[in-house]
């Protein structure tokens, strides 16, 4: 293995050195779409054949689809380099079911890494994984055994900032810094201008990855997808990421915290709001 590398193949297998999870190589092992109860079975039929000589695969959850998403990579959206095939442009079904509606679950799409949910009784791919992350938590969805565990408690507010314990990061309390929506360069700039006057005691603001945003979602609910313990004031819902989508560099990746999606906006229209970050601890 040489230094770095994130992803091991053995035979039609691949272990994620990053999550810790191990994969199917083939990204449409069916060779078809399925609905989601039909994929549920396909994979159930995976363990009863001892697929690849494994009897522990299954359907991952949405934040383990999420975690192979790439965004400075489009066509697919996975990491350079990646040693995956058959990999489609298409939705992927994840085994999270849709907090606000059990008829819908999550998906994820390879093409761009966008993660929104849809209609069980419609077809999309599956992609079976194995094993248990040692490093993704819990979706707060009914699987939620399936990852680390939240810690308890999580949130710990000081003044004008919050830190959450599960990513590490210090957030503003105030989760609309404009106020109200603006477009990504203007989000950009209030970091900056946060950074600078040290709101709340703190230096390093910056907007937030998407995977920090996704990070917040809490899949069991919806309107907002977030823990109701979270101690924020003025939660909006959608927000800009600092992520830059790899399909066009004029657009960025966004999180709906309405309902727990991902997806992308054109950088120039005001249509969403700033949330920041800091790296610094804050409760010292």
């Amino acid at each position: 293995m040489s230094r770095g590398q994130r992803f091991i193949s053995q035979g039609e297998t691949v272990g994620d050195q990053a999550t810790g999870l191990v994969w199917s190589r083939s990204a449409n092992p069916a060779g078809w779409p399925l609905f989601w109860d039909e994929a549920q079975d396909y994979v159930a039929g995976l363990n009863q054949g001892e697929h690849l000589g494994f009897r522990d695969w299954r359907l991952p959850n949405r934040r383990e689809l999420f975690s192979l998403m790439d965004y400075a990579q489009a066509n697919p959206a996975l990491p350079k380099g990646h040693p995956f095939t058959e990999v489609e442009l298409a939705w992927y079904w994840s085994a999270t079911p849709y907090a606000a509606n059990p008829a819908y679950a999550w998906y994820v799409h390879a093409e761009g890494g966008r993660m929104f949910f849809g209609d069980k009784g419609r077809s999309y791919y599956v992609w079976p994984v194995r094993g248990e992350s040692h490093v993704l938590p819990v979706t707060g969805g009914p699987e939620a055994s399936s990852g680390i565990p939240w810690p308890q408690p999580r949130w710990e507010a000081r003044g004008q900032r919050v830190r959450e314990r599960l990513g590490g990061l210090t957030w503003s309390k105030c989760a609309d810094l404009a106020p109200g929506p603006v477009n990504w360069f203007r989000a950009v700039e209030l970091a900056e201008e946060a950074d600078a006057a040290g709101l709340g005691g703190l230096h390093g603001w910056r907007l937030p990855t998407i995977a920090e945003l996704e990070l917040m979602v809490d899949a069991g609910r919806a309107f907002l997808a977030l823990d109701p313990e979270a101690p924020f004031r003025d939660l909006q819902p959608q927000y800009w990421s600092a992520t830059t989508s790899g399909y066009d560099h004029d657009w960025a990746m966004a999180l709906y915290l309405d309902k727990g999606g991902v997806g992308v906006g054109m950088k120039k229209d005001a249509h969403y709001h700033a949330w920041l970050v800091s790296d610094q601890n804050g409760m010292d």
